[in-house]
């Protein structure tokens, strides 16, 4: 995933997936309590008694490959006393850590933390910011969410327009050329778009001159659904021979259904689970 930022109390603070996990830039919400020396900030967290306790047993739970022999070593020998010093280049190194990533190079973003550790840390710098953070978090997964689904869909009525011409090419117009086909295809798709958006893709364009794309670019999670159902419905018909202006009937009424039962549920919420369970 590309790397994006939360903004919050004006502080940008970094995020990413690391296989499949939530990381969350430390170096950017230690900018909170001290914005030249964040670095620091993280080493004081990270050589605390009680911090180290956390981030360790969050590896024992979920590092299969941690090093809790050397864990254990220096728990006895080094923390707790002012000699103790951990780094999150020390803890990935020597203990095999996943759970806080260090900066890679010269030119890295900081060091990340999985939500979990990370969220922790943020409590330790100030819990009022903890909170902001975790309702920005969580407004920015809903958000990626919803970017998820509207790509999943968009790439579902690219693969049922494939089925939709197959079906022309092959009821419809047989004889056609190439050439002549790709009239009749834009056709079809337009008896579509009339079916679900009301109008046709040059009148679409007509009215929005300055947006690039289609109309179906700007089409909503629930719009694509639909129309994925519509292009498998029209390419049924055409195989059965009902004549265009009934097809179009037929599709709106199944737009308008479908549209109407998708606009009382949370259709993203609805994708995510049957997802899960897939």
């Amino acid at each position: 995933m590309v790397n994006k930022e939360i903004v919050v109390e004006g502080l940008e603070v970094g995020y990413k997936q690391i296989n499949k996990d939530d990381y969350i830039s430390i170096t950017d919400i230690a900018k909170y309590f001290n914005p030249k020396d964040p670095s620091g900030v993280v080493r004081n967290w990270m050589s605390n008694k009680d911090s180290f306790a956390f981030y360790s047993l969050w590896e024992e739970i979920n590092n299969p490959n941690f090093n809790s022999v050397e864990m254990r070593r220096i728990k006895i020998e080094e923390v707790g006393y002012n000699r103790f010093t951990m780094t999150p280049k020390r803890w990935k190194e020597e203990f095999n850590a996943i759970g806080i990533i260090p900066s890679a190079g010269k030119y890295s973003v900081g060091t990340f933390a999985h939500k979990d550790i990370a969220f922790e840390f943020a409590s330790w710098i100030s819990p009022e910011f903890k909170l902001y953070l975790i309702t920005e978090f969580q407004r920015l997964k809903t958000q990626v969410q919803k970017e998820l689904e509207w790509s999943a869909k968009r790439e579902l009525a690219k693969v049922n327009y494939h089925i939709h011409t197959d079906a022309i090419k092959e009821n419809i117009v047989p004889t056609l050329t190439e050439a002549q086909l790709k009239y009749v295809y834009a056709d079809e798709a337009d008896l579509l778009n009339v079916a679900l958006f009301g109008k046709t893709a040059a009148e679409w364009r007509k009215e929005n001159p300055t947006l690039k794309g289609n109309i179906r670019d700007y089409a909503t999670i629930e719009q694509l659904l639909v129309i994925a159902n519509m292009e498998s419905l029209n390419a049924y018909l055409i195989e059965q021979g009902v004549p265009q202006a009934n097809r179009l009937t037929q599709l709106n009424n199944m737009a308008r259904s479908q549209l109407r039962v998708l606009s009382q549920v949370d259709t993203v919420r609805l994708l995510d689970n049957n997802n899960k369970k897939s």
